[in-house]
This record gives C-alpha cells, structure tokens and sequence, in this order.
C-alpha cells in the first residue's frame, strides 16, 4: 500500500482526519457566524441604495453626525431596505431605513445623513472666449463635491457639439451656462428645406429665422412665398420640414 495512503488511513483511525476528507469529499460548510451590524457595512450598502435611487454617477460618501447606535441583536445576514426617501439627494439628509437580521426586523429608524457626491469635472486650462468650439483636449480636469457645486459640468458631458457662450477664466470650473450645442443652422442664412411625401422628396431654399442646433424646431421662411413654416435641423445648412 502507498506509505502516503497508509498514513492517511492511520490519521481516520485516530480521529485526525474524516473519511471524507480521504475520498476526496467537500467537508460540510460551517454555519454563518451571527455578528452584530456593522457601521461601515450599513452606511455602504446605504450609499448603494442612495445611488441607484436618484441615479447618481460619481461616488457617494456618508456620514452619521449622531454617531451610531448598531440594534440589539446580532444576525448571519443583514438586509437595508429604505423605507421613506428623501426628495433630492443633497449634503443633508433624512432616510427611514428598515434593518432585518436573518429576515427579523431589528430596527426601523430615521437617520440624519451628512453626504458628499464626488466626481470629476472640467476645468478650463487656459482662458476661452465666446463662440469657442468645446474641445475636451484643452481642458483640465479636478474631483469635487457635486452638491456644493451643482452647476458643475462633469467629464462624461460636453463634446465638440458645443461651443462657449461666453468668456471663461484659467482656472474656473465649468458649468452648463458656459456651453451651448453648436447652431447648424444661423438666423439670416439660406438653408436647404427638404419636404417629404412617402419616397417623393422635394428639397428647396428657405431662409432660416432663427439659430437651431441638431435636433432644435425652427422656424424658416420660403422666400419665394413669404410663407413660414416649422422645420427640424437635421444638419449642417439643412431642415426638414413638418406639416
């Protein structure tokens, strides 16, 4: 017999090793240890709730200014569920939450939340002037707290569809008043208005009233007629007509 299965069979006999072990068998699974709940595992599955609720990006970080208080119990399982949401995520805020410990209710409290929603944003490298074409290239970027600066423009907006609206400094973060989505039509400027009718397009000149990005309604005139008519800006110098 192999000396290492010999071994083996004296360890069974001795009570050292189970017999199950020997043949290769999974041992039994110990039973989860029931702890108490843990402050830094409730304010984490919180942040989770909290992000998916409002849909937030970025990271989400809590605190408790009254300290915490664990319930009375301990469980092998912990579940959050929210109970009363706050109307906007903000730096302060209340939540109702529901604690159940192996499927119990162990608590159902009011939390007064400290929060902050951090992400990166743009911040202008060097100073921009109106009518400027956004170019992320030329920009810096710096993490901060969205709910002290709400108006902020986060990385994963802007695009060269925009331009500046007006001049920014070195060094200032960006918000949405500083950019507007670059017109592809111009008021004053002849455009090409197609009209459609089933496979049947007919495609004439028209003379733009006002400035329309991708996507905008504006309002173009036929030159010949002098009658208006509601278009779409489909691209560059160019609308479709709705009827």
């Amino acid at each position: 017999m192999n000396a290492l299965r010999l071994t083996l069979l004296f360890a069974v006999f001795a009570g050292q090793v189970s017999a199950s072990s020997l043949h290769g068998a999974p041992a039994p699974s110990l039973p989860a240890t029931a702890t108490p709940l843990n402050r830094d595992q409730f304010l984490a599955d919180l942040a989770r709730d909290l992000s998916a609720h409002f849909n937030l990006e970025g990271e989400l970080q809590l605190e408790l200014p009254r300290g915490w208080a664990a319930p009375a119990t301990t469980a092998a399982q912990w579940t959050l569920d929210v109970a009363e949401y706050p109307t906007l995520a903000s730096s302060a805020m209340l939540v109702r939450c529901r604690i159940l410990g192996d499927g119990v209710l162990a608590a159902d409290t009011t939390f007064v939340l400290r929060a902050t929603h951090t992400r990166e944003v743009w911040v202008v490298r060097q100073p921009v002037a109106p009518g400027v074409t956004f170019d992320p290239a030329a920009l810096d970027t710096r993490r901060v707290d969205l709910f002290r600066e709400r108006e902020s423009l986060p990385t994963s907006a802007g695009d060269r569809n925009f331009v500046f609206t007006r001049a920014v400094s070195a060094g200032r973060i960006l918000t949405w008043h500083d950019l507007a989505r670059r017109p592809l039509v111009r008021k004053g400027d002849l455009v090409e208005a197609s009209v459609s009718d089933g496979r049947l397009v007919v495609t004439m000149k028209a003379l733009a009233l006002e400035n329309g990005a991708q996507g905008d309604t504006v309002t173009v005139r036929n030159p010949e007629s002098r009658k208006d008519f509601v278009a779409v800006v489909t691209h560059e110098n160019h609308v479709q007509v709705r009827f």
